[in-house]
């Protein structure tokens, strides 16, 4: 018996192409375009990927997680073309496999087998008829031999070795009187064709009991008797391509000697099995010389052989356990029917137990819910297992891919198989994200750890002051217009008659010509003082300014965090881009305040620091820094959500919470001194609470400084153009 059933071994199937449109990638229904092979899926540009990177950095500072995150949702590159990301990838795999599923049908190869065998018994009982009207349309024939006589008598021996289910005689109390005259050949013809009518009519309802009684039965049609054959022969041939791929090429039809080299293959491979599990190492290239034609390219060792075996297996038992009851009944009924007249059972049912034996419940077997119409043959189906199978185990890889170090483990090759191109040339890319940004010098790695750059930094900051200014029109700041014209700055195309103190950078032509249009044409040229002309020099503004970022709780729980992280790294890109003279700080404060860079920036978190908005401290310290500074412009940028609710008083912290008069006070006290040294006080309000307001309203009033309510998505533009503003204001 061929353990086929779900609850044993189920031996291997053959594994072969299905037709040409259900096979390789299928119809997609995303926003990609269908692909044909002639696309090219633009390689991952390094500044672009940083660029897409920004947000992420910021939130949370680890270059690993967002690249993790970028590896799942994939990447949009400034032109539009998207690389797809393993989320993508997973949904294309699922609704692949949906297709399939609901496009095929299980039972149509039961019941395509099942209409094959009716065509033979239709066959065999209109060759019946025919031959009973061919005899009676000659007569009763009583001395001669008819045509038909002779083989009537080898029909009547092969009837008489295949009684009736009801001989004569049985179950009745008297024998019947014999007929003392001789049956005509007429007779014995109509007495043979009952018999086999009869016989047909009490075919087993089952495939397997089907073919075993037909094999044992004398057709008398010829036709159907060629009928029978080619669908035993087709049978056989499906029935043991299920256990060795290769054998679609290798045997065409399933004669007689086919079969004997199958059981001898078989033999063979049993005993290298017994061999290995007796600790035995057979000779497993002698062993393909003679019979790799049987199995896929590739196999080198017994454990490949062993491997590709048990796949097999986990196939077939895939494909019983997705039938009905009945659909499995009848294939495990056939096959064991087929495999006992080839001879070839116990030594089927022998490999399955060495196998098990090898890798006792190492499978992976699933029920697939199949619900088309669309029938399949055993081989196509045996095939179709395969690539459902191979498509749960990609996306268990696609699964167990978490981390940048596991997307090496996702086999490359399978997903071009089974998702075409397009998701292969993806995946590839995605396993370069990390080498891609080291190479270009925007992360660096420590250990195991991932960290940014200075030129990864700088390249977040130009990002985001493009993100906050993006929405501006293009002409509504310049990079520093100014009426004036002053010293130390670079030189412009201008120039200005010589004053007492100006630095003698003349323009020789102007100079020149003031002469000659005075004194006319000659020479020589006789200067005086009132002739020079020299050149203008841009004047120099310099500005200090401490940004100081809200790092309370609330920010973070309100997501106000990530747009003053943005900010400020932004304009510290304005400023060193566009006014390298000024000077920019960064303070963070909660519970209490402390200087930070840039770099600091993405790794804070509200775990750092806390409750409390102790802005007292955040002034005393900016007032400190912006104190090293002489001369210029000095001016405190403040970005909070909540009013103060913490001070320090005799070296401690004391928080209150709503706040108190006494917390007022004391930070209002810090406002006044800030006043005092000249330093300018903004404010951005990311919420319009009535204790803010309150607190800003007095604040305003002391220090002469601004207050604006921003919302977090238009913080940035708010503090950059202010920033531009007031520069430009400074010096008018």
């Amino acid at each position: 018996m061929m353990p086929f059933t779900p609850d044993n071994q189920p031996p291997p199937s053959a594994s072969v192409n299905l037709p040409s449109d259900i096979s390789g990638p299928w119809p997609r229904h995303f926003r990609y375009s269908r692909w044909d092979g002639s696309q090219e899926i633009s390689p991952f540009d390094p500044d672009e990927l940083m660029e897409s990177l920004g947000d992420d950095l910021l939130a949370d500072g680890d270059v690993r997680s967002a690249l993790q995150r970028i590896m799942q949702r994939g990447f949009q590159n400034r032109a539009g073309d998207r690389t797809m990301g393993l989320q993508q990838i997973m949904e294309r795999l699922r609704q692949q496999r949906q297709q399939r599923l609901d496009r095929f049908n299980l039972g149509g190869m039961i019941d395509q087998i099942q209409e094959k065998l009716d065509d033979v018994l239709r066959t065999e009982r209109e060759g019946i008829q025919r031959r009973l009207g061919e005899a009676r349309a000659q007569g009763p024939g009583d001395d001669e031999q008819s045509p038909g006589a002779t083989a009537l008598e080898g029909g009547q021996q092969r009837a008489d070795a295949h009684p009736s289910p009801h001989p004569e005689g049985e179950g009745t109390s008297e024998s019947p009187t014999p007929d003392p005259r001789p049956p005509t050949p007429l007779q014995m013809l109509e007495n043979i064709a009952g018999k086999k009518q009869q016989f047909l009519e009490q075919i087993p309802k089952d495939l397997g009991g089907a073919i075993q009684a037909l094999n044992d039965y004398d057709f008398m049609s010829p036709e159907a008797r060629e009928k029978f054959q080619e669908l035993l022969s087709m049978l056989q041939q499906q029935i043991t391509q299920t256990y060795f791929q290769g054998m679609q090429q290798a045997m065409q039809t399933a004669t007689p000697q086919d079969m004997a080299a199958s059981r001898q293959m078989l033999q063979e491979l049993n005993q290298m099995l017994r061999d290995r599990a007796e600790g035995r190492e057979p000779d497993i290239e002698q062993f393909m010389r003679r019979w790799g034609d049987n199995f896929p390219p590739g196999i080198e060792s017994l454990d490949q052989l062993v491997q590709h075996l048990q796949d097999r297996i986990s196939q077939m038992q895939s494909l019983m356990q997705s039938m009905t009851p009945d659909q499995r009944g009848q294939l495990q009924g056939m096959a064991d029917q087929l495999m006992r007249q080839a001879g070839m059972s116990d030594e089927l049912a022998e490999l399955a137990n060495l196998l098990d034996q090898l890798d006792p419940g190492g499978r992976h077997t699933r029920q697939y819910p199949f619900r088309g119409d669309e029938p399949v043959s055993l081989v196509e189906a045996m095939s179709l297992m395969d690539q459902l199978q191979q498509m749960d185990a990609l996306e268990r890889q696609l699964q167990q891919a978490r981390d940048l170090s596991s997307i090496d483990q996702i086999d490359g090759e399978r997903m071009r198989d089974l998702l075409g191109d397009e998701a292969a040339e993806a995946l590839d890319q995605l396993k370069q994200l990390e080498r891609l940004l080291e190479e270009a010098g925007y992360i660096t790695k420590r250990g195991n750890e991932l960290e940014l750059t200075s030129r990864g930094m700088r390249r977040i900051g130009e990002k985001a002051l493009h993100d906050i200014f993006q929405h501006l029109k293009r002409d509504a700041f310049g990079k520093h217009p100014m009426n004036y014209r002053g010293l130390g700055g670079e030189r412009v195309d201008e120039s200005k008659l010589y004053e007492f103190g100006d630095p003698f950078s003349l323009d020789l032509e102007k100079t020149l010509m003031n002469s000659v249009v005075r004194e006319g044409p000659g020479t020589p040229v006789r200067l005086v003082p009132d002739d020079f002309e020299v050149y203008r020099h841009e004047l120099v503004t310099q500005s200090s300014t401490v940004i100081v970022l809200d790092m309370s709780r609330s920010m973070f729980l309100r997501g106000c965090i990530l747009a003053a992280k943005k900010v400020a790294i932004a304009l510290n890109s304005l400023i060193k881009g566009l006014y390298p003279r000024d000077s920019l700080d960064i303070i963070a404060f909660s519970y209490y305040a402390r200087q930070i860079t840039t770099e600091d920036l993405p790794r804070l978190t509200w775990n750092e620091w806390g409750y409390g908005t102790n802005m007292q401290h955040a002034f005393m310290v900016s007032r400190q820094l912006l104190a090293r500074h002489k001369g210029g412009t000095k001016q405190i940028i403040l970005v909070t959500d909540g009013e103060p609710t913490a001070y320090f008083e005799g070296g401690q912290i004391e928080f209150s919470y709503p706040p108190t008069y006494r917390t007022f006070q004391e930070t209002l006290r810090e406002v006044g001194r800030c006043t005092r040294e000249n330093i300018t006080i903004n404010t951005f309000m990311m919420e319009r609470g009535r204790y803010l307001t309150d607190f800003v309203d007095q604040m305003t009033k002391i220090n002469r400084g601004r207050a604006f309510y921003a919302t977090p998505d238009r913080l940035g533009e708010y503090v950059l153009v202010d920033y531009v503003d007031n520069k430009r204001k400074t010096i008018k």
